[in-house]
């Protein structure tokens, strides 16, 4: 029988420093339960919006695979790696930290807010050295279907990490439905609706709740209303 945890939207943590707004699904920063520190190898999904013209400077990361999704305005992308660039609704973003990399971000409107998801998955192998991708993706891909954003296979579909992880963004009508096969044996999924309703395995969801279910081979997803969210399909148990 399938294994599931719910987190509903209104109990994230949460960060409120001003120009930044950000409600964290795992523990984060002094947001701290000892209960949600992580889904399998996913262990950061936090729902960011950052005001016109602000940012985070200059900072380190190593050993963890690093994904942004912006969902709103543009995001402007520094690092150590001589990358320079503007990711927005429609890129995926992704940085594999491993021996150690230096970046910022700023939003890249000075009037405008930035909405992002940033997510980190513990990788698969540490020490690596430090790489940066990104990819604008067909949005018109995720209509009614899934569309794979993120793959552990460089010749696969989206960006891919040193992780046996796959993403997929959907956005579909009331009433459409889907039946998701895990990728791989000791994976689970973890669904964060972006917005709409939607149910799984028998659980209504709504907008910015999270879901993770596993000890399953499949599960139907059903659009209750007109819908987007994404699905983290990740190892629940890994060696670093």
């Amino acid at each position: 029988m399938a294994q599931t945890v719910l987190h509903l939207a209104n109990s994230r943590g949460k960060t409120d420093i001003g120009w930044l707004k950000s409600f964290h699904t795992f523990s984060f920063g002094s947001s701290y339960d000892p209960e949600r520190m992580n889904f399998g190898a996913l262990r950061v999904l936090n729902d960011d919006t950052v005001e016109g013209g602000k940012g985070f400077g200059e900072h380190p990361h190593d050993n963890m695979e690093i994904i942004s999704i912006p969902l709103e305005g543009g995001l402007k992308h520094r690092d150590n790696m001589n990358n320079s660039a503007v990711i927005s609704d429609g890129d995926i973003q992704v940085m594999s930290a491993g021996t150690g990399i230096f970046h910022s971000e700023h939003n890249n409107d000075p009037n405008e807010t930035v909405k992002f998801l940033q997510i980190w998955l513990y990788p698969n192998q540490i020490n690596v050295e430090p790489r940066y991708d990104q990819l604008t993706l067909n949005k018109n891909d995720r209509h009614n279907r899934l569309q794979q954003v993120l793959s552990p296979d460089p010749d696969d579909a989206g960006v891919w990490i040193y992780q046996n992880a796959w993403f997929n963004l959907g956005n579909f009508d009331k009433g459409v439905s889907t039946e998701y096969r895990i990728k791989a044996k000791g994976n689970g999924v973890y669904a964060f609706i972006l917005k709409g309703s939607v149910e799984i395995d028998g659980q209504v969801l709504n907008t910015r709740d999270g879901f993770g279910i596993w000890d399953t081979d499949k599960f139907t997803i059903k659009a209750l209303s007109d819908a987007e969210f994404l699905l983290m399909d990740v190892p629940m148990d890994f060696n670093i």
